[in-house]
């Protein structure tokens, strides 16, 4: 699903902050990277710190992954009105300009979207151009 895949990425990127870049105050300016060489028969790897280590990497890891979701949470709860609007937009429009997210951002109602965007829909139930998926044809 989406939302794995997110928190796949987010765990790799947090993990190659730690391991990789050396941007943890807890560990320091170091690299703690397993290294993989590649076999004939798939990959071997090898592993370049010890298990203390480790779970102070892995500590870290999850140090950084549960501020970002605190903050992440935090700023969504702190302008949920902001976000709703932006998906009222969306629900009503099917896409979102700059302008727009602007508009909501500074407090205003969002203007009309850019020449060339279907109008907006009648209802949530029809889709824009007014033709329902299914619809049997005229006979």
């Amino acid at each position: 699903t989406g939302a794995s895949n997110d928190f796949e990425r987010a765990t790799k990127l947090a993990r190659a902050m730690v391991t990789r870049y050396g941007m943890s105050e807890t560990l320091g300016t170091m690299v703690y990277e397993d290294t993989e060489q590649e076999a004939y028969f798939g990959r071997m790897s090898s592993k370049t710190v010890s298990e203390a280590t480790q779970q102070k990497v892995d500590t870290e890891i999850r140090r950084i992954l549960d501020g970002q979701y605190a903050l992440s949470r935090s700023l969504l709860e702190e302008n949920r009105d902001k976000v709703e609007m932006m998906a009222k937009t969306l629900l009503d429009w099917e896409t979102i300009d700059a302008d727009q997210i602007n508009d909501i951002m500074e407090g205003r109602e969002p203007r009309l979207p850019k020449a060339g965007v279907p109008p907006k829909r009648p209802n949530s139930d029809t889709p824009a151009g007014g033709v329902t998926p299914n619809a049997t044809a005229p006979a």
